[in-house]
């Protein structure tokens, strides 16, 4: 039996398009006129205005100094790991995605470790 569609998600406002379509589509001047404008904020590095980010404090110089590098995205090799009950409890308790914190920690420490050994 075939899934109902709820009232929410039926597919009747929405229109198929193609990348021909969108290139041959007749825009507005308003449209134009906010596109124009969007992109001059974005060239010019003010896409917000400053109001938006007033509240946010800025980052130390120990809290830029801690910070680490995004590592590249590659396919994680799956492992079996033994570990003591509470620490896997304590990862648990910090809600979903106990596994991939458990990667975080390790690849926070491994970036630490090298960073303090090319200093020494």
């Amino acid at each position: 039996m075939a899934k109902r569609q709820s009232a929410s998600s039926a597919r009747a406002g929405l229109t198929r398009m193609n990348s021909e379509d969108i290139r041959n589509r007749q825009w507005t001047e308003s449209e134009i006129e906010a596109v124009r404008k969007a992109s001059d904020a974005q060239g010019t590095g003010s896409d917000l205005p400053v109001e938006k980010y007033e509240d946010i404090p800025r980052l130390t110089k120990e809290q830029l100094a801690r910070m680490v590098r995004l590592r590249d995205v590659r396919r994680k090799v799956p492992v079996s790991v033994r570990l003591d009950p509470q620490v896997l409890d304590w990862l648990r308790s910090k809600g979903e995605g106990h596994l991939t914190r458990i990667n975080d920690i390790l690849a926070n420490l491994m970036e630490a470790e090298r960073r303090a050994g090319s200093r020494g």
